[in-house]
């Protein structure tokens, strides 16, 4: 795997994990009962962006090095996700 290839892998795993990481924990303005005039009730209140991007680039990079290291062990190929060539040949219609 080259530099670039994992630096693209590890920013794949890092918005993954973040999409994941944003909703939890989330208090909405409706929930704390002051809502900004101009928002939706369901805006947060408190977002918290530092401590989730923290919690999520942990996590990222802990299952980077999981699936880094497993494709570099070669356990997983590409040739492992190419479907079409271990089917079968299509057999001539009988005429």
């Amino acid at each position: 795997m080259s530099i670039t290839s994992a630096i693209v892998l590890f920013a794949v795993i890092w918005f993954m994990v973040f999409f994941v990481v944003l909703p939890l924990r989330l208090t909405t303005q409706g929930e704390a009962g002051k809502v900004v005039p101009g928002t939706h009730a369901s805006a947060p209140a408190d977002p918290q962006l530092k401590r989730k991007v923290r919690t999520t680039t942990v996590w990222a990079l802990g299952l980077w090095i999981l699936i880094g290291g497993t494709i570099l062990s070669g356990v997983i190929t590409v040739r492992d996700f190419d479907v079409m060539g271990r089917m079968p040949p299509l057999e001539a219609p009988a005429e």
